[in-house]
């Protein structure tokens, strides 16, 4: 049976589905109607389904586990995280006053999940949605002159990490070994320099614009502005910078060619996401799928408890998206 959905202003495409009394049945129904779910987000970038019975973390990794051809890796760590097991995290554990900027998971690695899926276990009293933008939209949204230097040159990612100014490379990495650190980094075309007091300064150029493998649609596809200096606070970057100077920020973005970026432009960035962007408020049971290719997502601050869940997977290869910076010269020398 083709499913109902709900195309409101301003809301992500819903189906509301009914009479799925058990996870065994839930499971099912995803399987039953897994390529309907593959079409509709092809053609929206993201979809809720609400209604389903899940309730905690294993219920929520069983329906996963009929979604997902694969699970995918959750590479170069840049957020904090809960790890309920299975493969299973918080969306980020960061405090609740704070929003999180519209990104694509993962678009500084090679490889990057194709699909995410969020769960409300425990809806918050205010706010909290995590909002989507489809980056067809945001790409249609920017002006000519700035995507065509964003496609000729890419854009270029520097780290910092660091105990008391952001994740440290233990964490992001997950290991203790320096030489763990620089193997991934070759293997990944990340130039690297080990700083004193144990921090490392990483730098990376990748593609800011690819194409979905399965659709062909070309897609805004990058951090640049999550993470511009001109994303931070303005009175926290001016006292990071006091401390550590521009090299020391946490991170930092500019274009491939070493251009910085101005605040302007940033702010242009910003308000294309913002036009693409929909949003719709959690209910326990929720869950969104996002095609991690087609459409960014963020999240909005919250007040009272929040239990947001979420796997990732099908990875992608930059390379099987045929970026506008081809891969073999998207690397930074050590």
């Amino acid at each position: 049976m083709t499913l109902q959905w709900i195309e409101a202003p301003g809301a992500p495409v819903t189906a509301v589905i009914e009479g799925v009394r058990t996870v065994e049945e839930a499971g099912a129904w995803v399987r039953e109607h897994h390529a309907e779910l593959r079409d509709v987000l092809g053609e929206h970038g993201a979809l809720y389904l609400r209604g389903l019975p899940i309730g905690s973390a294993a219920d929520f990794a069983a329906v996963r586990d009929a979604l997902f051809a694969a699970r995918a890796k959750y590479q170069e760590k840049a957020t904090p995280r809960s790890d309920f097991g299975d493969d299973v995290f918080s969306s980020t554990d960061l405090p609740p006053a704070q929003s999180i900027r519209m990104h694509n998971e993962n678009s500084y690695t090679l490889t990057f999940p194709g699909l995410l899926l969020f769960c409300c276990l425990t809806a918050p009293e205010q706010g909290g949605a995590t909002p989507v933008a489809d980056v067809r939209k945001v790409l249609a949204e920017l002006p000519a002159e700035l995507v065509e230097r964003f496609r000729t040159h890419g854009w270029a990612l520097t780290r910092n990490y660091a105990e008391h100014i952001s994740l440290d490379w233990r964490t992001a990495f997950a290991t203790d070994s320096r030489a763990d650190v620089e193997r991934y980094c070759t293997d990944n075309r990340i130039g690297w320099e080990w700083g004193e007091d144990d921090t490392l300064r990483t730098r990376q150029l990748r593609a800011a614009l690819i194409r979905h493998p399965r659709t062909g649609d070309e897609v805004w596809f990058n951090h640049v502005a999550f993470w511009s200096e001109w994303a931070l606070d303005p009175d926290i970057r001016d006292v990071l910078v006091g401390e550590f100077g521009q090299e020391g920020l946490p991170f930092n973005t500019a274009l491939g060619d070493g251009t910085a970026l101005t605040a302007e432009e940033v702010a242009v960035l910003d308000a294309a996401y913002r036009r693409a962007t929909v949003r719709q408020l959690w209910q326990p049971g929720d869950l969104l799928l996002v095609d991690n290719i087609l459409a960014a997502h963020g999240r909005d601050p919250f007040r009272g408890d929040r239990k947001i869940v979420v796997a990732m997977g099908e990875p992608v290869d930059v390379a099987d998206c045929n970026p506008a910076v081809p891969v073999d010269e998207a690397a930074l020398a050590h």
